[in-house]
Order: C-alpha cells, then structure tokens, then sequence
C-alpha cells in the first residue's frame, strides 16, 4: 500500500495592507507586522500590563472606542506625529501611560488599519521582531496544518523595508518550528533578513530616517531586538489580548 502523502501549509507573505483580498482570508492565519511601530508597541504594551488594545480604523472608530472604554488610555499617531490630546504612539514612550490591566485604544496610519482589515481570517496575530520565536511557537502547535499569511502593514500604500525583514524573521522562526511550504514572497523576505542586522535595516529604512530626524533612535533600537519576549496578541472579538490569557 502507498503511504499517504501529506502536503506542508503554505506561507506567504504579502507586502502592503492593500493587497489584502477579504475573500481569501478564510480559513489562514495571518499575523500583521508593522514593525515601526504598531506591532512593536502593541506587544509591549501588552506585555506592559494592558489587558487589551483597541485596533482602531480611523479617527471616527477610535473616538467612538475611547467614549466606550472610560478610563482608557487612548494613543494614536499619522505620519509619525502623535495625535492631539492622545498618548504617544510608540513602544517605550506608551509602556509609560499603561495602566495594568487597563484598556488602550491604539490609532496609527497604517498598522492598526492592516488589523482591522483582515478580520474575517481563521485567526488573526500581531508580529514584531522581539516576539517572533514565541509567536511562531503558538501558531505552529495553535494551528496545524493551516495557511499562513504575513502580512507586512507598508507605509501609505508603498513598500516597507523594516516590515519586510520583520517577516523573513518571522518566517524564518515559522519553519524552525513547523512544516511550511514557503511562496517565493516567503522565500524573499527570509533571504533579505538574513542579509542585514535588523537594526541596520530598521535604521537605513525610509521610515526609520524619518522616525530618528524625529528624535527617536532608542524606540527604533529597541523594536530591532529579536526575540526578546513571549507576549503573543490575538484578535479576539475586535480587541487584541495576550493569546492565552
């Protein structure tokens, strides 16, 4: 008798939260990577002692979660500057505002959109550089033998090198962990994380000239750290929690 044959998940990786179709989300995981710094601050804060975080899609649905949450912490930037009357946006600066086991509604230009748009997925995570090791863990013993996407969130509809190598990181720590069969997206991503620290990536990055003529160096240092920490945020009914928790 033959033996059965098995075929490997596959893992793709998409590189704007434009190119995201609705209709063929169902049934794949698909983790968002916005490393600087929706992603980034979401884990920290997370991991800071938020219970939850609010992905907001625009300006209309953050102030209708912040009027629904009294006593949250509301913070939210466009194009790298912080909000009026809101928190700042960014991993260190915001851990500062959180408040342990408290409410936040985050608002960003691209990351939080990039959420909010794939919510009909089987799952949906948020992935970020510090957390790639613990991320890749849960999905692969969460989710056997389902799709994956990464979803890279892009800068106003334009290609992110610091996404991009977020992804090949994670893609990366995905086929340590489990069986995938990676697209040539995939393929691309791992190989051009392999080619660069990603600090200096995240330094030489579009973006994160922009974010350090800003001021923020040390916030860009640290959402280059890899695998730092465990805390792995799931979409849960609109909100993102601590999976497990």
């Amino acid at each position: 008798m033959q033996a059965a044959t098995t075929t490997a998940p596959s893992l793709h990786v998409l590189v704007r939260r434009e190119d995201i179709d609705p209709a063929r989300l169902a049934g794949r995981v698909v983790v968002v990577i916005d490393v600087l710094f929706a992603s980034s601050t979401i884990v920290h804060a997370l991991g800071a002692g938020a219970a939850t975080v609010y992905p907001a899609r625009d300006d209309d649905d953050a102030r209708a979660a912040a009027a629904a949450r009294p006593g949250g912490v509301v913070a939210g930037e466009y194009m790298a500057r912080t909000l009026p009357g809101h928190a700042p946006a960014t991993p260190l600066a915001l851990a500062r505002h959180v408040v342990a086991g408290g409410e936040l509604v985050y608002l960003t230009t691209n990351g939080t959109r990039a959420i909010a748009a794939c919510a009909g997925a089987a799952a949906v995570y948020v992935g970020a550089l510090g957390n790639a090791a613990a991320l890749a863990r849960h999905v692969v013993s969460r989710h056997p033998g389902q799709p994956v996407l990464l979803l890279c969130a892009g800068s106003l509809g334009r290609f992110s090198l610091e996404d991009f190598i977020g992804a090949g990181h994670l893609a990366r720590a995905l086929r340590a962990a489990g069986d995938f069969a990676p697209s040539d997206a995939a393929l691309a991503a791992e190989f051009a994380s392999l080619g660069i620290a990603p600090a200096e990536a995240l330094a030489a990055s579009r973006v994160g000239r922009l974010l350090a003529g800003a001021g923020l160096q040390t916030e860009i240092a640290h959402a280059a750290s890899c695998d730092t920490c465990e805390v792995v945020p799931v979409l849960r009914d609109g909100v993102l929690v601590r999976a497990g928790a």
